[in-house]
């Protein structure tokens, strides 16, 4: 986490930070200085939050002698609200109002399920969206909390974390557990027991430090045929890639608990510490990077600088003077 906020966050920030407005105690706006190559940036927190229908607050006279009004049990009925939110402009939306990126949703198993990559995926997809089409004259930044559901990355993206060692045994081959889907709808498909049937897939071609391609596979047309399509194992990736001695290594140290500051000490860390491995885009951020627009997420556990949160924080502090209701209308 530290490592990444100062090698990652903060040098990000840093580079646009000068073409950021300000604002001083008197809410006075100060513009950056005018740049002639480049644009004024315009951040946007993402975040979501719940709102709850009997989180209202509950105040009023009463005579002394009046007995006890009973309480709905349970925090009643639900919704969660993702959007995002600048010191521009406020909620992302266009300048008439009429579009915008907000999603409401109804959590849960037998209700809108839950928000997954695909829906932040879809989300984001819209603000770029609007923001391309009615803010052409700024760069934008949309700025996500470190999640796993903002972080996912491609199904045959690289990935040490479970590579063998060495190459499979005959009549088995290692690759990526995949949920199978539909090939017209691309929805999942379920076996009859009711549970997403799996396959495996490929992964990705690695990279030379060169940029040229690494086929983590055996050719079909290898001169040893029991090598056709067989996943070659760290040992060789590595050995391609100059390593020596690596087949004496241990696969990873126990518990992948390696000892602080060395990057050599098994196959699992090595690969780990490899450019390609260690820079693999998440979804999101390749998909707004095509639109032009940059991705920075957050350092973990660092909610606090995500000013969204004050936003939510004022919003539920309006909710809760509106009288007590049960009706998911009201609390939409």
């Amino acid at each position: 986490m530290v490592t990444y906020r100062n090698t990652v966050f903060l040098l990000k920030w840093r580079k646009i930070v000068n073409r950021l407005a300000s604002w001083d105690r008197n809410l006075t706006e100060h513009l950056p200085p005018t740049m002639d190559s480049e644009k004024r940036v315009i951040v946007w927190f993402h975040d979501e939050s719940i709102f709850y229908a009997h989180d209202r607050r509950k105040k009023g006279w009463f005579h002394k002698d009046a007995g006890a009004k009973p309480y709905a049990k349970g925090e009643g009925a639900f919704l969660m609200v993702a959007d995002y939110v600048s010191t521009d402009f406020g909620w992302l939306t266009s300048p008439d109002g009429k579009r915008s990126a907000r999603r409401i949703f109804k959590p849960g198993k037998n209700r809108d399920r839950y928000f997954t990559s695909a829906d932040i995926l879809d989300q984001a997809r819209e603000a770029t969206n609007i923001l391309c089409t009615f803010y052409p004259e700024y760069d934008h930044v949309l700025i996500y909390d470190n999640a796993t559901t903002q972080l996912k990355r491609a199904e045959d993206a690289l990935s040490a974390t479970s590579m063998p060692k060495g190459i499979p045994k005959p009549g088995t081959n290692w690759g990526i557990e995949v949920s199978k889907r539909d090939s017209v709808t691309g929805k999942s498909i379920y076996r009859p027991d009711g549970k997403v049937e799996k396959e495996k897939i490929q992964m990705r071609d690695a990279q030379f430090r060169n940029s040229e391609p690494q086929p983590l596979y055996f050719p079909m047309d290898h001169p040893n045929n029991e090598l056709h399509g067989k996943f070659k194992g760290m040992s060789v990736i590595l050995q391609e890639r100059g390593y020596i001695n690596v087949s004496t290594k241990l696969a990873q140290c126990k518990g992948f608990k390696c000892a602080p500051g060395i990057t050599d000490c098994c196959c699992r860390r090595i690969l780990y510490c490899e450019p390609d491995f260690a820079d693999v885009e998440s979804l999101l951020k390749t998909m707004c990077r095509g639109q032009g627009v940059e991705v920075i997420f957050l350092p973990k556990f660092h909610c606090e600088l995500n000013f969204i949160e004050q936003c939510w924080g004022r919003a539920k502090s309006i909710y809760r003077m509106y009288p007590p209701s049960s009706k998911e209308e009201d609390l939409i």
